[in-house]
């Protein structure tokens, strides 16, 4: 099976056009005539729910709820730009993006809330839809309603004609108001994901310090007491000698897993030697053969390195647990402005993002960098699994 996502890009969107206009009333001229026919209808309470909040709004704003009345107002507008794009859609065919939703809480409490609400900007253009839309209204339901019953021939091509301005209108104020606005949802939803994997990471580092090290340092800190103890009766005999020969193989017990704890927090090769030899370093602990190839004419970026590193090396645990291979290899390198790497195996395939085995989290990680990653395993094998990063110099990463 392929699996593939797609961290970071424009969200999709765009229209879905109707046929040309003819001399017939086929389901998509009903729709449009039905559509214009409402029109003065929905804008009506659109047109006085928006004049209703502009004059309340204003004619507090010497008191305290004046504003608040306003931005409560906004929210409402919202709504109603919703409700329209989901008319438009069913009637016109019109498929615009949903703006990116203004979140309930931010910085500066209440009034920065406040704040953040009377400039958004998708209230105010739906405000500005509903005020232009009236006049439009009543316009598109007169001349709709009289070619009806006068100008029926050429009806379909009149409507198309008022119903191509309902859509621009669409288009044009009920959208998303730029590029940037997607892209605000995308980071505001990978800083979630950011946020998520960095407290599973401390949960983890501090069930292995509480499981490992330290329980065993409590043990060593117990028998070193008791061999204490009799050192100072003067018991100085084979049972003392024996206690602190099992503290000093708790010692290096202790010290091996603060080793590995701290290798899996960000290992030393990494830091000293770069991408190259810590992946060498992994590849070889691995319990399945692998070859490690790294082409890189210099280091990106920590964050950059570090994501890598982790991922082949999650990548490698599951070959060795998971995919009964005999061989493997890594190929890391580097195409413009990406990073690349490769892990393959010739085990019995299979695996999934939600096969349980942490790929999942790898494509969550990859996601809140604008990375990519991709899984090629077909039952049977072999696996291939490719992973994208940008590619950020050193220097931009330390600054």
């Amino acid at each position: 099976m392929t699996e593939r996502i797609l961290a970071a890009g424009p969200l999709e969107g765009g229209t879905d056009r109707p046929p040309p206009a003819r001399f017939a009333y086929d389901g998509h001229t009903w729709k449009e005539i039905a559509h214009l026919l409402t029109n003065l209808m929905f804008s009506l309470v659109g047109f006085t729910y928006v004049v209703t909040v502009l004059f309340l709004g204003a004619g507090l704003t010497l008191t305290v709820i004046g504003l608040p009345v306003l931005a409560f107002g906004l929210l409402g507008a919202r709504q109603l730009g919703k409700f329209e794009r989901l008319r438009a859609r069913g009637l016109l065919g019109v498929r615009v993006d949903e703006p990116s939703p203004l979140p309930f809480r931010g910085r500066g409490g209440f009034f920065g809330w406040l704040w953040m609400t009377l400039k958004d900007p998708v209230g105010w253009r739906t405000v500005l839809y509903e005020l232009m839309r009236l006049p439009w209204a009543i316009v598109t339901f007169t001349v709709t309603l009289v070619s009806l019953f006068v100008l029926w021939p050429v009806l379909p091509f009149l409507a198309r004609g008022l119903a191509n301005a309902d859509r621009a209108m669409v288009r044009a104020l009920l959208s998303p108001s730029d590029e940037l606005e997607r892209r605000i949802a995308e980071l505001e939803s990978d800083r979630g994901v950011v946020v998520d994997t960095a407290a599973a990471d401390l949960r983890r580092i501090e069930r292995d310090l509480h499981d490992g090290a330290q329980a065993r340092l409590v043990n060593l800190a117990m028998g070193l007491g008791l061999a204490k103890e009799k050192l100072l009766e003067g018991q100085a005999d084979e049972t003392v000698a024996a206690m602190v020969d099992e503290a000093h193989g708790e010692v290096k017990l202790a010290l091996q897993e603060l080793r590995d704890l701290a290798r899996g927090i960000h290992p030393a090769v990494l830091t000293d030697r770069g991408l190259d030899a810590a992946l060498s370093s992994v590849g070889a602990r691995c319990t399945v053969p692998v070859k490690v190839t790294a082409d890189l004419p210099a280091r990106p970026a920590a964050a950059i390195e570090g994501i890598a590193y982790f991922t082949v090396s999650e990548l490698l645990q599951n070959v060795s647990k998971h995919s009964g291979a005999r061989s493997a290899s890594v190929d890391v390198w580097r195409s413009e402005n990406r990073l690349l790497i490769q892990v393959w195996d010739d085990g019995r395939g299979g695996a999934s993002l939600d096969g349980g085995t942490g790929m999942s989290g790898l494509a969550d990680r990859l996601g809140a960098v604008d990375g990519l990653f991709v899984v090629d395993s077909p039952a049977g094998g072999p696996t291939t699994i490719t992973a994208e990063l940008p590619w950020r110099d050193r220097t931009e990463g330390a600054g």
